[in-house]
């Protein structure tokens, strides 16, 4: 990460005001959807001009598996991480070892597009009345989360890809959607960090970055979590002495309150997010590179590092030809 602004592009192409945006300081990352892909080749050239454009700057994507996969055609369709849940109850190291190879898959077939880093895995606990999450959570237990997001990750890994825990401290339990309302989880303090955190705890530092829940948790503050200094530093860096990166989820959803866009990334930032997601309003998030005051501490560097892509030199033809990929899709069927 270059600078601590995630931001998106419209199209398939970049324009130039878009080139113009992301040569800025301040953006360390462009964040990638179904509407910039058409197909492989098109991606591998879009990634290319990204790159050139800022050489470092990292390209993002939320592809989970199940719903939440961005790029179809020309990609391994991954089971929704529930799938694997369900598996892992008649048998746990079958599953795991599924996992592990849908994650190098998922991460390798990205990694020779030229995408960096995907938002996985979905840490949240599947209660059974989120709206949003659902078939993205492995499981309720705990246990068998922090487990398969494990093998996930190893997975990922292998492939050169840093995983991110989402959404910190738990969105499974409450049932608005974030992206259209405020959710908000009125459960007593020791309900949550004995249930919901348990995965962030469990990872330890085999966990190189989380995102934040636009949820309310009152027993913790009356700000959402991406907002909260109680919940971002005294939480999670005091409490569960988590070392890595902490992007904020994205500041366009309405779960991320009012303000000038501005104004939340500066909220999120002071709060204890090292990275702002900013998408859907190129024109604020350019406004918002003009204002925004930012100067890493410390530690922004080296943790900003933990996100970096690891070699992983094969293209996409040298990838299909060699074995670790095809026994590793032979594997991921459940």
């Amino acid at each position: 990460m270059l600078g601590p602004v995630v931001c998106d592009i419209a199209g398939t192409t970049l324009s130039e005001a878009e080139v113009k945006r992301i040569a800025h300081p301040l953006v360390g990352m462009v964040i990638l959807f179904t509407r910039n892909y058409e197909n492989r080749v098109q991606l591998e050239k879009l990634c290319r001009a990204i790159h050139d454009v800022k050489p470092g700057i990292l390209i993002g994507v939320d592809h989970e598996g199940g719903r939440v996969q961005r790029f179809r055609e020309g990609f391994t369709e991954i089971p929704a991480m529930s799938a694997y849940g369900r598996a892992y109850k008649d048998d746990p190291e079958a599953a795991a070892r599924s996992l592990t190879a849908a994650g190098f898959v998922m991460a390798s077939e990205l990694r020779t597009a030229g995408v960096d880093f995907t938002f996985a895995p979905v840490l949240d606990l599947d209660w059974g009345q989120s709206e949003i999450i659902g078939e993205r959570s492995f499981a309720l237990d705990p246990r068998v989360v922090t487990r398969l997001a494990r093998a996930l990750s190893h997975g990922m890994l292998m492939a050169g890809m840093a995983n991110c825990g989402k959404h910190f401290p738990g969105h499974g339990y409450a049932a608005a959607d974030s992206h259209v309302a405020l959710p908000i989880d009125d459960r007593e303090v020791s309900r949550i960090e004995h249930a919901d955190v348990k995965p962030y705890t469990w990872m330890g530092i085999g966990l190189a970055s989380v995102m934040t829940a636009h949820v309310v948790y009152p027993a913790y503050d009356e700000v959402p979590a991406t907002f909260s200094k109680r919940i971002l530093k005294g939480l999670l860096r005091d409490t569960l002495h988590f070392p890595g990166f902490v992007f904020s989820d994205d500041l366009s959803m309405k779960g991320a309150g009012g303000g000038t866009l501005t104004e939340r990334a500066q909220k999120a930032l002071e709060a204890g997010c090292d990275a702002v997601i900013c998408c859907n309003a190129p024109e604020e998030v350019d406004q918002m590179l003009q204002e925004l005051a930012f100067e890493p501490d410390a530690g922004w560097r080296e943790r900003a590092a933990a996100v970096d892509p690891k070699p992983f030199p094969p293209n996409q033809e040298e990838l299909l030809a060699s074995n670790v990929y095809k026994i590793s899709r032979s594997l991921m069927t459940l």
